[in-house]
């Protein structure tokens, strides 16, 4: 927690962002005469062109409305159940060791923590795609990503009550509900912060107090592939840990606030063990993938510091309400010290 803090969401959960998977449409809600008004040649443009087509989409968006009211409840009655429950295969995962950790990542933190480090240095040892600011880095070995999807399947097929990490992926593993946060993500995040501290310093990336951690499968029959959109975090990690699969790769246009008319693209391939580090704020998506399955880790990180003044997804300053866990990262109180202009978030 952030200095004892307890962490917030903005109410814009609520309405705002409601993805129509149908029409791939993310939408705001406030009631049927509005998203007719904001909304309704978007939809007609997407297909949506009869009264019954939009009585079904108003009733999706009322049932996600619903679900995301009573998702906080939800998911500490499905904590406490797995908790109480669920025998882990391989408990040892639950908690980060240097072994689980590449040793170029190992050798990267070193750099980052060492006297004089820099910007220029830290981009000699990762991966840079042209100039959105998306590298990819060596994060975990071979062998604990096979043990980490081991436990994930094992947990999947169990029949443990399961929350869908977003509107996005229906399949997959929200890794605070199968206790993966204090002792393996948390310290995960706190040692990345020496690389976001240079990498993204007007995102407060030296101050990334919080995340959301889930992981997403892609396999034929089920997700197939994922809609552009841009993350609620100020930072994001996403690690491939496999399985065997082909296409299926991630995709990038401009950042969520630089318009552009004619968008530039660049498509990424996945490497298993190895993680792409992006802004948040970076538009992005995944191609369908052909065969096969797929798994990747997402770690969405989170500056109080940053969106206590500006709430990402809304884009207006955060009306706070009570949330679980980490909730979607704002605090109450005073800003922290060392936070940044907002004018720079762009």
């Amino acid at each position: 927690m952030s200095a004892g803090r307890p962490f917030r969401g903005c109410a814009c959960f609520f309405t705002d962002n409601i993805f129509v998977g149908r029409f791939g449409l993310h939408v705001r809600y406030r009631d049927e005469q509005q998203l007719r008004r904001d909304h309704g040649r978007a939809l007609r443009e997407r297909g949506c062109r009869s009264e019954e087509q939009f009585r079904e989409v108003l009733k999706e968006i009322e049932a996600e409305v619903q679900r995301r009211k009573e998702l906080p409840q939800q998911s500490v009655e499905r904590r406490a159940i797995i908790s109480k429950c669920y025998k882990p295969k391989h408990p040892e995962v639950y908690t980060l060791q240097d072994s689980f950790l590449a040793p170029e990542f190992l050798e990267i933190e070193r750099f980052c923590t060492s006297p004089g480090a820099d910007l220029q240095g830290l981009l000699s040892y990762l991966e840079s795609f042209s100039d959105k600011r998306i590298y990819r880095l060596p994060v975990f070995t071979e062998q604990f990503c096979q043990a980490l999807l081991d436990e994930l399947e094992n947990f999947e097929q169990s029949d443990m009550p399961k929350g869908r990490p977003n509107t996005m992926n229906n399949y997959g593993v929200l890794l605070s509900e199968l206790g993966m946060d204090e002792r393996l993500l948390t310290p995960l995040r706190e040692r990345l912060r020496p690389l976001t501290a240079l990498l993204y310093p007007e995102l407060g990336g030296a101050g990334l107090d919080s995340h959301r951690a889930f992981a997403v499968k892609y396999a034929l029959h089920q997700d197939l592939d994922l809609s552009f959109h841009y993350d609620n975090a100020e930072v994001t990690l996403n690690v491939s840990l496999g399985k065997e699969f082909t296409e299926g790769n991630l995709y990038f246009g401009e950042f969520s606030e630089d318009a552009s008319p004619v968008p530039r693209y660049i498509e990424v391939e996945h490497v298993c063990g190895r993680g792409l580090l992006h802004r948040g704020g970076q538009m992005h998506g995944a191609l369908p993938i052909a065969s096969g399955e797929r798994w990747n880790l997402i770690v969405w990180m989170r500056s109080s510091a940053v969106r206590n003044r500006r709430c990402p997804m809304c884009r207006r300053k955060p009306e706070l309400v009570p949330a679980e866990g980490f909730g979607d990262g704002f605090t109450e109180g005073e800003e922290q010290p060392g936070t940044v202009s907002v004018c720079a978030l762009g």
